[in-house]
């Protein structure tokens, strides 16, 4: 979730000239499902109104479509949602093309989709004043659709860390 509440981060400013980031504290912003491709640097994300099971099966669905042929592996954290009672049977008929490998608990380093976030975070929405959730979502979109037109980029901040 990117929310317009917490988007401060560190940031510099002449002593005596604090810098100030206005809000509107209504505490909305996008909630975000994404995957990256590890070896073509390719991002993929929906938005959602709820982070809930049916919006992860939704997700599985539109990643399935996406790669229409071979045998997809997805690396997640241990969220609720991702061993949800709805998602089970979607997984058993799938299970030929779709396998989830879960990330020890409080694992977040080992996430590269934690490092997207956080990049995007970075670039357009820390320190930044949204007055309205559209233009929240038009930012996202936009960071998105610029670093997938940049996959080596992807794989040399997010990919390689060994």
């Amino acid at each position: 979730m990117i929310r317009d509440y917490q988007a401060i981060g560190c940031t510099w400013f002449l002593r005596g000239h604090q810098r100030k980031i206005p809000t509107y504290g209504q505490h909305k912003g996008v909630k975000l499902i994404g995957t990256l491709d590890y070896e073509t640097g390719r991002i993929i994300c929906t938005e959602e109104g709820a982070y809930d099971a049916a919006a992860f099966l939704r997700f599985l669905e539109r990643t399935l479509r996406e790669y229409p042929t071979g045998k997809i592996v997805m690396v997640l954290d241990n969220a609720r949602i991702h061993h949800a009672k709805l998602i089970q049977s979607f997984l058993e008929e799938n299970a030929g093309r779709l396998a989830l490998i879960f990330l020890p608990p409080y694992s977040p380093q080992l996430n590269l989709m934690e490092g997207v976030w956080k990049w995007l975070k970075e670039s357009v929405i820390n320190n930044v004043f949204f007055d309205h959730v559209q233009k929240i979502k038009q930012a996202v979109r936009g960071f998105l659709a610029d670093v997938n037109g940049r996959p080596l980029e992807v794989i040399d901040r997010l990919c390689v860390r060994m």
